[in-house]
């Protein structure tokens, strides 16, 4: 699908990436980067994979470009879980340490109950870091089971917060909460195209290259849908994180300056010095 000479994924691409980087100038711009210093760095590597993506694809070889690829899937995982850490300390922050055991040894084993059951683990043997290729499949791995345990763990720190958030410090107009919400969206998003797509590839049997082709393009439809659904969480973001809280105040106001009238130009004061 081409539109004035582009395809959807550059038109994507493109958009994706310019979202990112007007939420950065707003976490920035609007001092809110102190507060959430985890899920910036998250915003941060992820237009840092985008980018490299776009700048190295086809220019280096397949496998240095899969090793920079899945280092950063590795390091952006990591990431995830720990700006889940730093959106639940402020969601629940006045939540005893018996609810914050109970609620995250819950949480935690659904997480390890589904990452468990989903998809498949290969055989011990298999894993090797005595080559380049088995040190990448390892690298494979923990990035796609990080990505799905951070999904997993993303939509129910998401449900708790928007079930229990106001009886603490993240209400419906809350940061935290608005951040979580998008988080929680992005991340059913990747589950439901992750589970589809491992639906077809199951049952799909392409007997001619026509068949195969159309599982081709369900595939790309379907990453294509999870980029549309990540870049409206873009936006949410930017709309949600440049207003300022209920009874917060609004940031003060630089004083202007006044030319006191004087036989001097050069005497100049502060209004507030009046």
């Amino acid at each position: 699908m081409h539109f004035l000479g582009f395809t959807l994924v550059q038109i994507l691409w493109t958009l994706t990436f310019a979202a990112l980087l007007v939420l950065l100038v707003v976490l920035m711009g609007r001092d809110r980067v102190r507060r959430f210093p985890w899920f910036t760095t998250g915003i941060v590597l992820t237009a840092l994979r985008l980018l490299t993506s776009r700048m190295l694809f086809g220019r280096m070889a397949p496998i240095t470009l899969s090793s920079i690829f899945l280092t950063l899937a590795v390091i952006e995982g990591l990431v995830s879980l720990l700006v889940l850490v730093e959106i639940a300390r402020r969601a629940f922050s006045g939540a005893s340490r018996r609810a914050w055991l109970i609620g995250t040894l819950s949480v935690l084993a659904v997480g390890a109950a589904v990452l468990a059951t989903w998809g498949n683990w290969p055989a011990l043997k298999s894993l090797s870091a005595s080559s380049l290729l088995g040190v990448l499949g390892i690298l494979q791995l923990t990035a796609q089971k990080l990505s799905l345990l951070a999904d997993v763990l993303t939509v129910e720190l998401g449900l708790l917060v928007v079930l229990f958030g106001r009886r603490f410090k993240a209400g419906w107009r809350s940061h935290t909460q608005q951040i979580v919400i998008g988080l929680s969206t992005a991340s059913i998003a990747q589950m439901a195209s992750r589970g589809i797509w491992q639906l077809i590839a199951l049952h799909a049997a392409p007997q001619t290259q026509a068949e195969y082709e159309r599982v081709m393009s369900l595939q790309e439809k379907l990453y294509n849908a999870t980029s549309v659904t990540f870049l409206v969480v873009l936006v949410w973001w930017i709309a949600c994180l440049w207003i300022n809280e209920p009874g917060t105040e609004s940031p003060a106001k630089v004083p202007t300056l006044k030319v006191k009238e004087s036989s001097k130009p050069s005497e100049v004061q502060s209004e507030e010095g009046n």
